[in-house]
């Protein structure tokens, strides 16, 4: 191993464990704050650190003992408060990075693509350096974009404009830096954001990427981004959305407005989205997915598990199959039973589905209340229950989590307890 660093790249501090003195990870880092004078020193004053919880505190620079390969190290007394910026502080990945600026050598235009950080004395930080490409890089979806131009290091004061709020910026290698977070700690770094570079860092998300993050915003920023997005592309990712996260986000917008929208889906997304939004929103109705693992009794055990097995299904929807008579999309064919995973497990994989499904699950009217759906969810010790029309076709499934979504504050993504003062300096 080597020995601490005297200079460091902040985007390479993305994601680094931070230990306390006993070796024991404290949490990982998630920017860099630093105050930055039109004159003087640009300090760097901490970390911004996410510890277990998804919990981002801050840890000033003062308690940074070291800094070396893949870690940093610290004193061990981390304040617990949540994180929250002070207008006289920048973060320098979040609002620096892809930042267009002047060289102020005269020889025009660059996008910052790294900022270099030095001790000046014991635990004593500054931006010192600047890493940029020569030229407007353009803005592109997934910062999946052909680079071009001449990249080098500069002293800090040798760029005009690192501080300007107007200033033209993409989100390339921001998103790089946050490449390795699930979508719903991309989503907390994202809400933390100004309206302008929620829209930015929107804008350079691929369609799937960006559905997964605003299924985890707090409905006004879901609203904001959405309505930000040129029709088609809002169409897109809407498209890529769960269903019933594409409808209770469409019920959040004006009528003239979702209407518009679903008129751009191509039909066989926007279908079940306009079937969803015909229920009030605190029924089974409007609680359900329309889109869970169903299966055709003569389906075999092993093509279940090779269904539940989709990365993309979230742990309840994977927890159980309906199997219907066909058609398999909703609204079904007469709905027959659940199948549960822990049966589907102990079972042949050559097994016919339909001789291992539970008919004595109680399935829910779609116009059933929440109150109703979660004591049917609670008596039965299950995550999700079918919802089935008088006609005994299935309609989608209720899960525990869109339950607890609902049973929750409207607030509860951005709710957290303080219980200590934050020691900045």
């Amino acid at each position: 191993m080597t020995g601490p660093a005297s200079r460091v790249f902040a985007a390479r501090l993305a994601g680094t464990a931070v230990f306390d003195p006993q070796g024991d990870q404290v949490g990982r880092v998630r920017d860099v704050v630093a105050v930055l004078r039109s004159r003087g020193p640009k300090r760097v004053i901490g970390l911004v650190v996410e510890v277990p919880g998804r919990r981002r505190v801050f840890v000033p620079m003062t308690r940074v003992t070291a800094i070396d390969v893949g870690q940093v190290l610290t004193t061990g007394l981390v304040n617990m408060r949540r994180f929250e910026q002070r207008s006289t502080e920048t973060l320098l990945l979040a609002e620096l990075l892809d930042r267009s600026v002047t060289l102020a050598d005269g020889s025009g235009p660059a996008t910052i693509e790294d900022l270099g950080l030095e001790t000046v004395r014991a635990r004593d930080w500054q931006l010192t350096k600047v890493f940029v490409r020569r030229g407007h890089v353009p803005r592109g979806l997934s910062g999946r974009l052909r680079r071009r131009g001449e990249t080098l290091t500069v002293d800090v004061d040798a760029v005009v404009g690192l501080t300007s709020t107007d200033a033209d910026q993409g989100a390339t290698n921001l998103l790089a830096a946050f490449e390795e977070l699930k979508p719903t700690d991309l989503a907390e770094v994202i809400h933390e954001l100004t309206a302008k570079r929620r829209g930015e860092v929107a804008a350079a998300l691929d369609d799937e990427r960006l559905a997964d993050v605003l299924e985890e915003l707090p409905e006004d920023d879901q609203v904001e981004i959405l309505s930000a997005l040129a029709g088609d592309r809002a169409a897109h990712v809407l498209e890529a959305m769960q269903p019933d996260d594409a409808a209770d986000l469409l019920s959040e917008l004006p009528p003239e407005q979702a209407e518009r929208l679903l008129l751009l889906m191509e039909p066989d997304d926007a279908d079940p989205v306009r079937r969803l939004l015909a229920y009030d929103e605190h029924t089974a109705g409007g609680l359900m997915t329309s889109d869970p693992v169903i299966l055709a009794p003569d389906d075999t055990i092993a093509e279940a598990l090779a269904h539940v097995r989709r990365v993309e299904l979230t742990a309840p929807l994977a927890a159980a199959v309906f199997v219907c008579r066909p058609p398999l999309e909703t609204p079904t064919g007469k709905y027959l039973g659940t199948a549960h995973l822990q049966r589907l497990l102990r079972e042949p994989p050559n097994t016919p589905i339909g001789q291992v499904i539970d008919k004595d699950v109680e399935t829910l009217d779609p116009k059933a209340s929440l109150q109703h759906v979660t004591r049917q969810l609670a008596a039965y010790n299950l995550v999700s229950l079918p919802v089935v029309d008088e006609d005994g076709h299935l309609l989608g499934a209720v899960t525990a989590d869109d339950v607890l979504d609902h049973l929750l504050p409207d607030d509860w993504r951005e709710q957290e307890h303080e219980e200590f003062e934050v020691d900045r300096g």
